[in-house]
C-alpha cells in the first residue's frame, strides 16, 4: 500500500486501526473499500524490545494474519552463526500481537534480532532491530526516559515529520529506554485538525480508534496501534530496548480502582471493566515479561550493571479513590508494593537506585477539587496519599543515591527534597527529576507541595495551557552514569535534544 493510498483511506474514516494493521478488522460499511489480502503474513507495526537482562530479553512484533512469530538472534547483522527460536501464534486472541523472550544471552553484548511470521505456506518479508545485553560490571551507561504520548489532540502530523522528539532520542544512541506512562491516550480523541492561536493549522492522522474514546477492547489497542504508525516511533524501538509502565490515560484521565463513570462519551461507566480491557492491551503491545512483574501487573525492578539498579513502580492500580479524605492515611502503592520497594531498595547493593514513579512526589496533581497525585496540597501534617510515601521514604533513609524519576505533569523539571526544608523530615535527602511530555500538549508549571521539602532547582514549562508540540515544551531526560567512578550526570532536554539543564551527582558511600 502506497502512503498516499494509506493517508487517503485513513482520511475517509474507511479503515480501522486494527484493519490498517491488516486484515484482523474487516469494514463493514458500505463505503469501506475491501481489503485485499496477502499471499502471505506481514509484521505491520515493526518491532520493538524490551525487560532486557544480562542474558535475556523480551522481543515483541504483530502480524496481519495468524501465523507464527519466528526470531533470529545474531552478534552481527550478518547474522552468521544466528540461533533461532521459534515464538507464539500470532492470532486475533491478541490482536496479533507477540512477544517471546530471547534466553541463554551473554551479558553486555550488542544483539541484532530478525522477525518473522510463518503461516505454513508463506513467511513474511524480515523486520530487523537490535538491542544491548545488561552488563554486569563499571560500564558508561546511557539511559533515557520519559512519557505522554499523543496527548491533548496532538497526533501524528505528518507536515512536521511525525513523532520527532522519538528521532531525536535515537540521535542520543541510549542503552535503555524507560518509558514513564501515558504511553497513549485512550480518552483523547484525535480531529483531522486543530487551528493554532497563532491560525497555522495543526493536522493530524487519524484512526477510527482514535475518533472516539476507547471502551472496548479492540478500541484500546486500536490506541497502541496508532502511536506505532508513526516512522519515529517505530525506527526508534526497534533500536532501543525498553522498560515500560503505566499512568492514567492507557484506561482514561485521573482513573482510580473502583471509580463509577459520569461522563457522557462512556457507555461503559465501571473503570474498573475498562481498566482490565485496557490492562490486557497494554501488555498485548508493550515487549514487559509478565513473569517478571510482581503479580503479574507492572512493577517490577532490574539491575542494570554495577552501578544501576531501576524499580519500575504501578502508582494507578492501587491507589485509593481521588475523592478521598486527604487528612487521614491513604494509599498510593499498596502495601504490598510499598514493602517490596522498601525491601529491593535496602537489599541492593548498586550504586543507583532510580524509582520509576509515574506520579511525581511533591507536585500538587488536582482531579477537580479531588486529588490525583501523591501531594494533597495541605501544608503541614501528613495525610492521604502522602502518609504512604512518607513511610517508604522513612524506611529507606539509610539507603544512599536514590533518584526518582517521572513525567506526568507535562513539562521538566529538577526538584531537590530537604528534610531541613519539609513538615515531615524523618529522611535523606533525595533528588526527583521531572520530564515529558514526548508528544502531547505542555503545561505547567504544577505547584510544590512543603511536606517533603521540595525545591524547584530547574524548571522549564510553557507561558499557555496545552502547547502543541509545534511551541518547543516537549522534553526527555538523560542519566549518564560513568562506569570507572560511578558519577551521575543528569541531562534535561528539549525534543529536540538539546540539553536545558544539567547536573553532575557524586555517589554517596555507606
Amino acid at each position: 500500500m502506497t502512503e498516499q493510498t494509506r493517508r487517503s483511506l485513513l482520511k475517509s474514516g474507511a479503515m480501522t486501526a486494527g484493519a490498517l494493521a491488516a486484515g484482523l478488522v474487516v469494514p463493514t460499511t458500505a463505503q469501506a473499500a475491501p481489503l485485499v489480502r496477502r499471499d502471505r503474513p506481514v509484521l505491520t507495526h515493526g518491532v520493538q524490545s524490551g525487560d532486557v537482562t544480562a542474558d535475556s530479553a523480551i522481543v515483541w512484533t504483530r502480524a496481519d494474519k495468524p501465523s507464527r512469530m519466528v526470531v533470529e538472534i545474531a552478534r552481527d547483522p550478518s547474522f552468521r552463526h544466528a540461533r533461532t527460536i521459534r515464538g507464539p501464534l500470532l492470532t486475533p486472541d491478541t490482536g496479533g500481537t507477540g512477544k517471546v523472550r530471547i534466553p541463554g544471552l551473554a551479558p553486555g553484548t550488542d544483539f541484532h534480532y530478525r522477525v518473522t511470521a510463518e503461516d505454513g505456506r508463506a513467511t513474511s518479508e524480515a523486520v530487523t532491530g537490535r538491542f544491548s545485553t545488561v552488563p554486569l560490571g563499571r560500564t558508561d551507561t546511557r539511559i533515557l526516559w520519559s512519557g505522554d504520548v499523543a496527548g491533548q489532540g496532538w497526533g501524528i502530523n505528518p507536515d512536521i515529520g511525525g513523532m520527532t522528539g522519538f528521532a531525536a532520542m535515537a540521535a542520543r544512541r541510549p542503552d535503555l529506554f524507560l518509558h514513564s506512562g501515558d504511553t497513549v491516550y485512550s480518552d483523547g480523541p484525535l480531529t483531522e485538525s486543530v487551528t493554532l492561536p497563532d491560525g497555522r493549522i495543526w493536522r493530524n492522522i487519524v484512526t477510527a480508534e482514535k475518533s472516539k474514546v476507547a471502551e472496548t477492547l479492540d478500541e484500546y489497542r486500536g490506541q497502541f496501534a496508532y502511536n506505532r504508525l508513526d516512522e519515529n516511533v517505530k525506527a526508534f524501538t526497534a533500536a532501543v530496548p525498553s522498560y515500560v509502565q503505566w499512568d492514567d490515560h492507557e484506561v482514561l484521565n485521573n482513573w482510580y480502582p473502583g471509580e463509577i463513570l459520569d461522563l457522557a462519551q462512556y457507555t461503559e461507566k465501571n473503570v474498573d471493566v475498562l481498566a482490565r480491557r485496557a490492562f490486557q492491551a497494554f501488555h498485548e503491545w508493550h515487549p514487559i515479561d509478565a513473569k517478571l512483574a510482581v503479580d503479574g501487573r507492572v512493577y517490577r525492578s532490574f539491575r542494570y550493571g554495577k552501578h544501576i539498579e531501576i524499580f519500575v513502580l504501578d502508582m494507578r492500580s492501587y491507589k485509593d479513590a481521588n475523592t478521598a479524605d486527604q487528612t487521614k492515611p491513604g494509599h498510593i502503592l499498596g502495601d504490598k508494593q510499598a514493602k517490596w520497594l522498601v525491601e529491593g531498595l535496602n537489599r541492593s547493593t548498586a550504586t543507583w537506585k532510580f524509582v520509576q514513579n509515574d506520579l511525581p512526589v511533591g507536585l500538587v496533581v488536582p482531579d477537580g477539587a479531588d486529588i490525583e497525585g501523591v501531594a494533597n496540597a495541605l501544608p503541614g501534617a501528613l495525610g492521604g496519599r502522602e502518609t504512604e510515601i512518607a513511610w517508604v521514604l522513612h524506611q529507606i533513609r539509610r539507603v544512599p543515591n536514590v533518584v526518582w524519576l517521572t513525567a506526568d505533569v507535562h513539562y521538566t523539571a529538577a526538584h531537590h527534597y530537604s528534610p531541613d526544608r519539609a513538615a515531615f523530615g524523618d529522611f535523606s535527602p533525595f533528588w526527583e527529576f521531572v520530564s515529558g511530555p514526548l508528544h502531547a500538549g505542555a503545561f505547567g508549571p504544577n505547584t510544590l507541595d512543603p511536606t517533603f521539602g521540595p525545591e524547584a532547582v530547574f524548571v522549564h514549562a510553557p507561558p499557555v495551557a496545552n502547547a502543541s508540540p509545534m511551541e518547543g515544551f516537549q522534553h526527555f531526560g538523560e542519566l549518564n552514569v560513568d562506569g570507572p567512578g560511578g558519577e551521575l550526570t543528569v541531562d534535561l532536554r528539549d525534543g529536540k535534544g538539546v540539553s536545558l539543564w544539567s547536573k553532575t551527582l557524586r555517589p554517596e558511600r555507606h
